[in-house]
């Protein structure tokens, strides 16, 4: 009988040994308790809730603790089914995927009538840059500054694909500090847009944008294509799907295709990539000094983009007639968070005139962000790729 309990005491040890509680440490307790944030604060608040509950669940799968026998359950354990999903971040054809979609879904009109906007969208870039010079600052590689600098462009697939080429061993910390910072729109752009901003200047009114032909439209993403990418050919994987994609929803004899891309098949891969993400934030993995930083320098990033837009704007009224001036409240909206940035100019706007409509005016520079973001990945890939 006594032979019978031991074997029974050994059997339990033994399942007991291979449980979460067994193998939990307290930075497993971390990762979840961020993971069941995200997912509050998209569920309660509606920050991003189409990346950050993917990504917040993602989070509760990838620091669910376990012992390492070779049962392939882990995401970086070869063979096993979330590795095998997680090779579209790793090898980087999420992306242009997802661009596809964007394209498919976005009207380039406010920019095509109002060609100077897109240079809104460029200054906005600036954060990339700064967050480069100031991760070398840090002691970071430059690969590794390149590939953190790009949260500063508040575009998560860009962020990605840069960094599965630059600094692979960074990508999870870059595309969560990356997805964090394109759900907190709301809250990180209003301060420094009313900081800048004089009262005079937020309640500049804009001409209304002309109308743009079809033709206009049609041609617009195909000389896109190739002035951007005969300058940039190393963003072409991100060019190229956003300018086809637009040039399927803009031709009007391709309306399936438009419609699959942006639908079913941009859907499909947010939510794989959005789950992979969150997995790939294991906390053995992830809970480094190195990922605080990135934080701290995607926070800088994000912050001089919007800045170095609203101030762009202001300088450049001061080359503009007065019927001509832009709004400084567009200038945050350089960054490619579409369409949230431009939401929130014109939430701030009609704080100060309630008639004072800016978010047709500012999806031109949304839009050109998103463009420049592609470029500035691919000029940063060109050069430490």
């Amino acid at each position: 009988m006594g032979s019978f309990w031991s074997f029974l005491g050994e059997n339990i040890e033994t399942f007991y040994s291979f449980t979460g509680f067994a193998n939990a440490t307290y930075q497993h307790l971390i990762m979840i308790l961020v993971g069941l944030l995200f997912i509050f604060l998209a569920i309660r608040f509606e920050f991003e809730p189409l990346l950050l509950i993917p990504i917040g669940f993602g989070m509760l799968i990838g620091n669910i603790p376990f012992k390492d026998a070779g049962l392939q359950v882990g995401i970086y354990e070869e063979g096993s089914v979330f590795n095998i999903l997680y090779q579209g971040v790793r090898q980087g054809w999420y992306p242009p995927l997802i661009f596809l979609g964007i394209g498919a879904m976005t009207d380039f009109s406010a920019l095509i009538s109002n060609p100077k906007l897109m240079l809104v969208g460029a200054a906005a870039q600036f954060g990339i840059f700064g967050a480069y010079i100031a991760a070398l600052y840090l002691g970071f590689a430059p690969n590794e500054a390149g590939a953190i600098g790009i949260i500063g462009g508040a575009d998560g697939p860009t962020a990605i694909f840069l960094s599965s080429r630059l600094a692979p061993e960074l990508m999870g910390a870059i595309a969560v500090s990356a997805y964090s910072y394109m759900a907190l729109v709301p809250i990180i752009q209003p301060p420094f847009m009313r900081l800048l901003t004089t009262k005079k200047e937020r309640l500049i009114r804009m001409k209304p944008p002309r109308a743009v032909s079809k033709t206009e439209k049609i041609i617009f993403p195909i000389v896109g294509l190739l002035l951007t990418a005969f300058l940039v050919p190393s963003g072409l994987p991100l060019l190229g799907m956003l300018f086809f994609g637009n040039l399927l929803k803009e031709s009007g004899v391709t309306k399936r295709l438009a419609d699959a891309a942006k639908g079913p098949i941009i859907d499909i891969v947010t939510t794989l990539l959005g789950l992979t993400v969150g997995a790939s934030t294991q906390a053995t993995e992830f809970l480094t000094g190195k990922s605080v930083m990135i934080f701290g320098l995607g926070a800088f990033s994000f912050i001089i983009a919007t800045c170095a837009g609203v101030l762009f704007v202001k300088i450049m009224n001061l080359f503009l007639k007065p019927g001509n001036k832009v709004n400084p409240l567009i200038g945050n909206s350089g960054v490619s968070a579409v369409p949230d940035s431009a939401r929130i100019s014109q939430i701030v706007g009609l704080k100060y005139d309630p008639t004072n409509y800016l978010l047709m005016h500012a999806m031109g520079p949304n839009v050109a962000g998103v463009i420049g973001s592609a470029v500035a990945a691919g000029v940063l890939l060109g050069f430490l790729g």
